[in-house]
């Protein structure tokens, strides 16, 4: 498995930005779909966006699309998560995960390295 790390979060007024970074550790990161999932109070864990391993193809959810944009760095081992026009709805601790190069990059369940989470937070 790989170890991840997660930092960035923090509190900003709706229409701001921030960018979440995510370190990971162990085997050789090209070879990991990554993925940043985010779980609000009382809801469950949901898919935000994805790259996959080989061709670093990106996945959004349909409520980020357009604002939020997935990028890595191969050379640095991290995956960041570029998150512009924040609402107050993508209040949530924001994870990182990782998974082996043929998971389907949207499902949760494929992932099985999990980085301990970074709180997002928009204020209206």
């Amino acid at each position: 498995q790989v170890q991840l790390r997660e930092s960035g979060g923090g509190l900003v007024q709706a229409g701001g930005s921030l960018r979440l970074s995510c370190v990971a550790s162990g085997r050789a990161f090209s070879t990991y779909t990554m993925g940043w999932f985010r779980q609000a109070p009382g809801k469950g864990r949901e898919f935000v966006s994805g790259i996959s391993a080989r061709r670093g193809t990106t996945y959004y959810s349909d409520s980020v699309k357009g604002r939020f944009a997935i990028s890595r760095d191969i050379a640095k081992n991290t995956v960041y998560l570029q998150m512009n026009s924040l609402k107050p709805e993508d209040t949530a601790v924001y994870y990182c995960a990782a998974a082996d190069p043929v998971a389907v990059v949207i499902e949760l369940a494929h992932y099985d390295s999990w980085g301990q989470g970074t709180q997002v937070t928009v204020s209206s």
